[in-house]
């Protein structure tokens, strides 16, 4: 899910470690928190910066957030655009429902594109291209075809 709001308790902080990144190879600095509300709890891995300043049973709030499945099992992440500031104090936290303990199967990814357009099928270049059965363009791509 993407650009979720949600108000969360962290219940703990795990031992930070330091990884490499993929892209430039500079070392960050991430550690997985377990956070929750009144719903369940679930894993958050918090990185850099954030990592000193989310603290153990405090309340905050996560703006535009959103949430990942990493080897089978749900996250909430922060990300790039997300904000964490503090909020409300939230009581009691079902500890019960763990979200992220369950390894959950990654939804099998819908294609939008069929290969044409309208009824015809074999995308582009196709000898029964749409273009060619409407009057569209010509074949070199210039202008409307003229009809005398």
């Amino acid at each position: 899910m993407k650009n979720l709001t949600i108000s969360f308790k962290v219940l703990e902080k795990g031992e930070a470690r330091e990884v490499a990144s993929r892209k430039d190879g500079s070392t960050h600095r991430v550690l997985d928190a377990v956070v929750g509300d009144a719903t369940g709890i679930v894993t958050m891995p918090l990185w850099d910066d954030t990592i000193d300043k989310v603290e153990s049973d405090k309340t905050y709030k996560l703006e535009n957030g959103y949430t990942t499945l990493y080897q089978g099992h749900l996250r909430l992440n922060i990300g790039r655009y997300g904000v964490v500031t503090e909020a409300e104090p939230i009581e009691s936290v079902n500890e019960e429902l763990d979200m992220s303990a369950e390894e959950h199967e990654r939804p099998e990814r819908r294609h939008f594109y069929q290969g044409g357009r309208d009824s015809y099928s074999g995308g582009y270049g196709s000898s029964r291209d749409w273009r060619s059965q409407r009057g569209g363009r010509d074949r070199r791509g210039r202008g409307r075809r003229r009809r005398y």
